[in-house]
């Protein structure tokens, strides 16, 4: 048959399923969005159901797009009446339909996820409360949380006063957004489960309607969305489930792994179909990524295999500093360039949005065009900015922008009107924001934050003249409280982490002008956040984290920072199930590539302002050495090295020696060491000797740890 044609084995017997329900385990690159698409078609040409009986659910409006223009191209019908789209689409769609059985008035408007922020806002301002003590963006996630996991406002999980004064705004907010008439994103899957747990008559309709269900991504639905599926599934439904469990990444926003496994649970058997042949990577990259999943338990299993050939070995470059491995990386990427691979064909991937800077830095400087794929360069990311106006206004009282940008930022009580009133004094004196601000008697809230705001910069300038540039910037970045902002974001650990490498950029800057420092950092800041992006369609290198490089695939794929604690990121490693997620990732990034992958690590690291010495990643370790060519010495078995650039010494100790505190410490920093009890790990601080001494140590398995230098009993090697 035409339709069939080209398809492999496996397949072709997952599009040809006559009935029941199925589960296809879709390895990265093995061709899940044909099988998806050619499996609609089928159904329709064989008359096993028609257009409208076919509910296929995505998780990007892209996707679904893609889904019904493929489907389209195949069969000549039309396909505006299909119900493909996202969960949150079509549950919208549900709604629109039935607005009067969801107690939802027949125009109800949708809060998308900043104005639920605003809403959440002006409720707090109606009840009274505090933002400082009840942050509305934590609150958002309460919020969302609950709902998610289905729970109204009377059913969130309560634990402490704080909870139980977030469950009571929770329930005015669902009033609130009543009385309104809107719904926000998580609403519109819990009011259409709600809808369809109490009207048999409405569930039974839409089982009956829809007798082919297909989910793509099946291990990133969430509790909610599974039993949403459970509901619309009928008895004689099929439910056509493609998923990769060795792709779920994305656990922190509530993904259930856990899905696919009670699939065939409540599903009754279902057919169980492995689609292994990848048409995108060379075998050896497959044998890589294959050989470091294995060591996740309770996997679905299957392996990754090609017939193109196994292809270059796996490259791994172990750079003495960061700078050295983003150097590395870049002079790759210009040699490759000057022989015809073309930028957009390679991309940079790397664990924490923070570690792009250097990588920035070095392109820039390199003069090579790159894109930050799915998020911001740098200096253009909001909370860096925020850092830098604080930094301006030191450098220059009369910048009215970056006034602006901060004086109520973080929030101190200074509102519209306030600033009003600031901007008419100015206008009046003829004088810059800040000075109108420092000679205005405000009363109140906004009095007080307006005089502490003040005094700040003030303070901030005096100190300039005795502080460090990086001193400098840490003290303005904490005694401004944006890190403290931050941190009570339960996604704000990214944009602490980017604070803190502004601390370490200031602590690498080094300029040849007439300039000060802050002044001189300042515009280099400018520079690199100017209209350097490359414009749409233009050959650019792509730079992005590995969450964001899922479903995309290059020629030549580097993935950078490959120490423990970075990737593996620190968060993890004390959690088996987060370990275990991290390894997911890790083999997210590996089948990115096609023809040419090279993992790096540098062995010191400025990150997050202060200076880290980290151990190689156990992901490297888990690829055999037969795939890999070591582009520097492999430092598996090495004891002792020193992490200025390119200098490295040869361990004097035997590698099975036990030293006793007694004698003069034999501990150095960098040291790769191994305890009986914690295992191996790498020296990062040595404090005193004899018996008043201690060690700090980077464990492989249980994170960092002081121990005392008379108990350590600590191999080297």
């Amino acid at each position: 048959m035409e339709l069939l044609s080209g398809l492999n084995q496996e397949q072709a017997q997952a599009v040809t399923l006559s009935k029941g329900s199925a589960l296809i385990l879709a390895g990265a690159g093995s061709g899940k969005t044909r099988v998806l698409t050619t499996r609609m078609a089928w159904l329709i040409q064989n008359s096993l159901a028609p257009p409208h009986g076919i509910l296929a659910v995505t998780f990007t409006n892209k996707a679904a797009k893609e889904m019904l223009t493929r489907l389209s191209a195949i069969l000549p019908i039309s396909t505006r009446g299909m119900w493909v789209g996202t969960f949150h689409g079509l549950c919208n769609r549900f709604l629109r339909t039935h607005p009067q059985d969801a107690n939802l008035p027949p125009l109800f408007q949708i809060l998308d996820s900043q104005d639920q922020l605003s809403a959440i806002k002006r409720l707090l301002r109606s009840m009274g409360v505090n933002e400082e003590q009840y942050p509305p963006k934590q609150l958002q996630h309460f919020i969302n949380g609950n709902k998610e996991e289905g729970r109204r406002a009377q059913e969130a999980l309560v634990h402490d006063a704080t909870t139980r004064a977030m469950q009571d705004i929770y329930a005015q907010y669902e009033i609130q957004c009543q009385q309104e008439g809107v719904v926000d994103f998580a609403e519109l899957l819990l009011r259409s489960v709600e809808l369809l747990q109490r009207n048999s008559v409405l569930r039974e309709h839409y089982q009956r309607r829809f007798t082919h269900i297909l989910v793509d991504e099946f291990q990133d639905t969430n509790r909610l969305q599974y039993v949403w599926l459970k509901l619309l599934s009928g008895p004689h439904a099929s439910v056509f489930a493609v998923g990769d469990d060795d792709q779920s990444i994305y656990g922190f926003r509530g993904a259930e792994v856990a899905n696919m496994y009670q699939f065939e649970k409540d599903f009754g058997q279902p057919e169980i179909i492995r689609l292994e042949q990848n048409y995108r990577s060379y075998g050896n990259i497959l044998d890589a990524a294959n050989a470091l999943i294995k060591n996740n338990q309770g996997r679905m299993g299957k392996t990754l295999w090609t017939e193109v050939g196994a292809g270059e070995p796996i490259r791994i470059y172990e750079a003495p500093t960061d700078q050295e491995e983003a150097r590395f990386i870049v002079g790759n990427i210009k040699e490759l360039n000057a022989t015809g691979t073309a930028l957009s064909d390679m991309a940079i991937l790397y664990r924490s949005n923070a570690q792009s800077r250097v990588l920035e830095q070095t392109l820039f400087a390199a003069g090579v065009s790159y894109r930050v794929y799915g998020g911001l360069r740098f200096f253009e990311r909001m909370e860096v900015k925020h850092a830098l106006a604080y930094l301006r206004l030191v450098a220059n009282q009369h910048d009215d922008g970056s006034f602006l940008r901060v004086v109520n930022f973080p929030p101190r009580g200074i509102g519209p009107k306030s600033i009003e009133i600031i901007q008419l004094r100015a206008q009046e004196r003829a004088t810059s924001l800040f000075q109108a601000a420092s000679s205005l008697e405000l009363s109140g809230k906004a009095g007080s934050g307006l005089m502490q705001f003040v005094n700040h910069v003030e303070r901030w300038k005096e100190m300039a003249h005795e502080m460090s540039l990086p001193e400098l910037t840490a003290l303005v970045i904490q005694e401004s409280t944006l890190a403290a902002h931050f941190k009570q974001d339960k996604d704000g650990a990214d944009r602490v982490e980017n604070l803190e490498e502004l601390v370490a950029a200031a602590n690498g800057f080094d300029h040849q002008t007439d300039l000060d420092d802050l002044s001189a950092f300042l515009s280099h800041a400018s520079l690199e956040a100017g209209d350097h992006e490359a414009q749409v369609g233009a050959d650019a290198l792509q730079l992005m984290t590995v969450h964001a490089a899922k479903g995309l695939e290059f020629d030549v794929v580097f993935v950078s920072g490959l120490e423990e604690g970075l990737f593996p990121h620190d968060n993890a490693l004390n959690d088996a199930k987060g370990s275990e997620e991290e390894r997911r990732l890790m083999y997210v990034a590996i089948t990115r590539a096609r023809q040419r992958l090279t993992l790096t690590r540098a062995e010191n690291r400025m990150l997050h302002g202060q200076v880290r010495y980290g151990m190689r990643s156990r992901f490297i370790d888990e690829i055999p050495e037969s795939l890999c060519k070591y582009l520097t010495p492999n430092k598996k078995m090495d004891s002792f090295f020193d992490f200025s650039p390119s200098i490295k010494k040869t361990n004097t100790f035997s590698s099975d020696t036990t030293f006793s505190a007694k004698s003069l410490s034999p501990y150095r920093v960098g040291q790769n060491v191994s305890h009986i009890k914690f295992g191996p790990g790498v020296i990062l601080a040595v404090e005193g000797s004899g018996e008043e001494g201690r060690v700090q140590v980077n464990f492989r398995e249980v994170g960092v740890k002081w121990l005392a230098l008379a108990y350590a009993k600590l191999s080297i090697g």
